[in-house]
């Protein structure tokens, strides 16, 4: 009898030892050398380990990602949540006037078709406040997360809030209770006025949360994780001067002053949908 619990044991060790080697880890989705180059060193900025950690990721998840663009986080994500978990792509919209969103969702559809092994799950839908909100089915998501992306609804409301509210209640109605909302964005020094969040693309962190809880959210952390103390927030471009876009740079000189400070101050923020 003694033998043949021994060996009982010894098959469960084994059983979940194996189960821990086949799991995902964070670390190896951000290692991976399936990952851009160009994107690997934006890693010094946006710190994705520490982010997505203070989060609470899990791969087993239903995770949003909302507005990707060109997939610097989908890179990480995909692979990741791909054998246990989900990934809900909510990108442009395919019936836009808008070339740059064309141009921009045609080329992530492109990203996702040439590696299947990585990208064949997921699942890739429209998101265009204020009219065009199923992100994701109601309910569905354990996380919903937006990189640098609060600014351009709140830039595109013309002072009313409608667009940035509807957004941020669509992601509430995707979350279940419990749910997490996970937003970084650039960062506007309180002192500074609210109407520079008009052009600049930076943002009051106490306005993003004002918002968010408007529609119901709880703020339950936020980090310095992706702070830049370097940026002063007041470029003749607003935030689009800094790398990686250096808009209005049009010399090596000017350039290099941009690049030395790096990616802009930004906010990290963690909401829940309570529990109901």
């Amino acid at each position: 009898m003694k033998h043949l619990i021994a060996g009982c044991a010894l098959l469960l060790l084994a059983s979940g030892a194996a189960q821990a080697q086949e799991e995902p880890t964070l670390q190896a989705a951000i290692a991976s050398s399936s990952r851009t180059p160009a994107f690997v060193a934006r890693d010094e900025f946006r710190h994705p380990y520490e982010t997505l950690s203070l989060f609470g990721i899990r791969p087993d998840m239903t995770v949003v990602e909302v507005w990707p663009g060109a997939g610097w986080y989908t890179e990480i994500l995909a692979p990741y949540l791909r054998e246990h978990g989900q990934l809900y792509a909510a990108h442009f919209n395919h019936a836009t006037s808008s070339d740059y969103f064309l141009k921009s969702r045609k080329a992530y559809l492109a990203k996702l078709a040439a590696q299947p092994a990585l990208y064949d799950k997921v699942a890739v839908s429209v998101f265009d406040p204020p009219d065009a909100l199923a992100l994701a089915p109601s309910g569905s998501a354990d996380m919903v997360l937006t990189f640098r992306n609060v600014h351009n609804w709140a830039m595109g409301d013309d002072n009313d809030g409608i667009r940035l509210h509807r957004a941020l209640r669509a992601m509430y109605s995707a979350l279940k209770p419990g749910g997490v909302l996970g937003i970084v964005d650039h960062r506007l020094p309180a002192a500074r006025p609210e109407t520079e969040q008009r052009k600049s693309g930076y943002l009051h962190q106490d306005f993003v949360i004002d918002a968010a809880q408007r529609v119901g959210f709880e703020l339950v952390g936020q980090s310095e994780i992706n702070a830049n103390p370097r940026d002063t927030a007041d470029h003749p471009n607003g935030v689009w001067s800094l790398p990686p876009s250096l808009r209005g740079s049009d010399d090596d000189a000017a350039r290099a002053v941009y690049r030395a400070i790096g990616e802009s101050d930004r906010m990290t923020l963690k909401f829940i949908k309570p529990l109901q």
